[in-house]
């Protein structure tokens, strides 16, 4: 299959016109026309991942964070940007990014759905055309305390700690979900009667004003929610596209707890 026909099947279901408006997806980097045969699946285009691919001997490269976000006036080897770029170039490997349209129409409810999460809706509306939007609010299947939900966050999904907010054997039951960074979903969460809010990127301040305010805050960290990308891709292209072999990339969390 030619490169455009696998983003003509990637947008049917993930259309770029449901991405926020600062956001940059799409096919960022190669040829449209290239023939693709093998497709390689990962959460950030970085070094290993970009070596990774070459070694597997992948055609396309699909991720969830662009890697081009910011506009570039040069694009050599003096800087780590500029180098993958050249790099996914000289392999002749296309690089499509598919963020907050996935983060809207595939990561909101696969995150909820992980919880376990009940009549589930949106957590904050970006779509008014599709009623859809970021992150997803609902309830647990039972009320459980705090540090319970904790050890539900990281049995699902697979994580060796979380950070939290809250005094751990508080009853929680109804959850606000926001996969990546959930800086700014505090009055969001708090306006859907969420008693805590899972996401990550949450700095000190973020986290004691959250709690001044009633609601507990686990930061499960933003690549330990979202790394749920990968296998769901590989899922998805699998099924909808024929004589493509498609690896997903290892799960491997950018820092270490020490």
């Amino acid at each position: 299959m030619l490169c455009r026909e696998i983003v003509n099947i990637i947008e049917r279901t993930y259309p770029k016109d449901a991405a926020l408006e600062w956001d940059n997806v799409g096919l960022l980097i190669g040829r449209a026309e290239k023939e693709v045969r093998k497709i390689y699946v990962a959460l950030d285009a970085t070094e290993d991942v970009i070596r990774e691919a070459v070694l597997f001997g992948a055609d396309m490269l699909v991720t969830h964070h662009p890697l081009i976000f910011s506009p570039m006036k040069k694009i050599t080897d003096e800087d780590f940007i500029g180098r993958r770029v050249v790099a996914l170039l000289q392999q002749d490997i296309s690089c499509y990014a598919m963020h907050t349209n996935y983060d809207v129409l595939g990561m909101a409810d696969l995150s909820g759905n992980r919880l376990g999460l009940t009549d589930m809706e949106v957590l904050e509306l970006t779509d008014m055309q599709r009623g859809e939007g970021i992150g997803r609010v609902g309830e647990l299947e039972k009320e459980m305390t705090l540090e319970e939900c904790c050890v539900l966050v990281k049995q699902r999904f697979h994580l060796p700690a979380v950070k939290v907010f809250g005094e751990k054997n508080q009853l929680v039951r109804r959850v606000a979900i926001s996969p990546g960074s959930g800086k700014g979903m505090t009055e969001t969460a708090l306006k859907k009667k969420a008693k805590v809010l899972i996401t990550g990127d949450i700095g000190h301040h973020e986290g004691i004003d959250a709690l001044a305010q009633g609601l507990a805050i686990i930061d499960a960290g933003h690549y330990g929610l979202e790394h749920i990308f990968i296998e769901d891709m590989v899922k998805y292209l699998e099924k909808q596209t024929t004589g493509i072999q498609v690896k997903g990339a290892d799960i491997v969390y950018p820092f270490e707890i020490m």
